[in-house]
């Protein structure tokens, strides 16, 4: 008789979740997923996953459950609200809290969640849409011993690290704000340096090439600009994710009175592209800020042969 699959919930299908979704499929687990759009739920199920009606509907049928929704606001709701998973977990079942929150909202879910009973780990992750879909994400996890215990082969699964930080909620969620803070300077970065090679008169595929292999180059660049390049502004991570993020970075800094003039500009670039209607494309499209404030062309998105 063949063993039973290990069941894993997911709550959040966007392109991360789905991403994380497919995986857990692919590397043979029942995965029960949930997300505000019934036909993307349906669509997964097709591709093998189980349909949830609800995340008090993916908390009946897993003991690890992970949520990737876009902020702290949403993974409120899909845990405590109306029918929210909280409510259905079996007792010592293992949340994995995945959306980037303020470290302060992480160590209040961490003693919500422990007064039912249940175990979190505060474990941002890193590494877009494709390292989701590929398994290859980096988890920087905080939370207690028992709680990876049980959740070590769903986060093998999914990442290729899984820093253990220490048992405290919220420690994950510091490291990952200092991952945005840099992920957000070097897009704004990258965006300013294209726009002004541009405007100087410089190919933008050559000032590509040329920079992935000089020093002034950075994961972000080399990632995003081919976005650029393509004219394809279809969102990986929104704009409006990085208005999000910086400002969870900005108002943790504000409280420790710790100045961060660098975050603060590339957040009024983000405020800027979102104020211009752009919030929901693609991150790096914060370099139409520029375009609109000096005129430049920028590359046009490839025809389809």
């Amino acid at each position: 008789m063949a063993a039973r699959k290990q069941a894993v919930g997911v709550i959040g299908l966007g392109s991360m979740g789905l991403g994380v979704a497919r995986t857990l499929l692919k590397k043979g687990f029942e995965v029960h997923a949930f997300d505000v759009r019934p036909e993307v739920t349906r669509s997964f199920a097709k591709e093998g996953g189980v349909a949830a009606k609800s995340p008090a509907d993916v908390g009946r049928n897993a003991t690890v459950v992970i949520i990737l929704v876009v902020n702290a606001n949403q993974t409120d709701e899909v845990l405590f609200g109306k029918e929210g998973a909280a409510s259905t977990l079996a007792k010592g079942s293992v949340v994995i809290a995945s959306s980037t929150v303020a470290p302060e909202y992480a160590v209040e879910l961490g003693k919500r969640l422990d007064a039912k009973g249940l175990l979190l780990i505060d474990a941002p992750v890193s590494g877009g849409a494709a390292r989701a879909a590929k398994g290859e994400l980096s988890i920087m996890g905080s939370g207690s011993k028992a709680a990876f215990k049980k959740a070590d082969a769903v986060l093998k699964a999914i990442a290729v690290k899984v820093y253990e930080l220490g048992a405290d909620a919220g420690t994950g969620s510091k490291v990952k704000m200092i991952n945005q803070l840099l992920a957000g300077v070097h897009i704004a970065a990258a965006a300013e340096a294209v726009a002004l090679g541009i405007r100087a008169g410089a190919d933008p595929k050559v000032i590509y090439d040329v920079i992935s292999n000089s020093a002034g180059s950075s994961w972000m660049f080399q990632n995003r600009v081919p976005h650029v390049l393509d004219g394809d502004y279809t969102p990986l991570s929104a704009v409006n994710i990085f208005v999000k993020d910086l400002g969870i970075v900005l108002d943790s800094a504000r409280k420790m009175t710790f100045p961060l003039p660098l975050t603060a500009a590339a957040h009024q670039q983000f405020l800027a592209a979102a104020g211009a209607g752009l919030g929901y494309e693609d991150d790096i499209a914060v370099i139409k800020v520029y375009q609109a404030q000096s005129g430049i062309k920028l590359p046009g998105k490839k025809k389809k042969t």
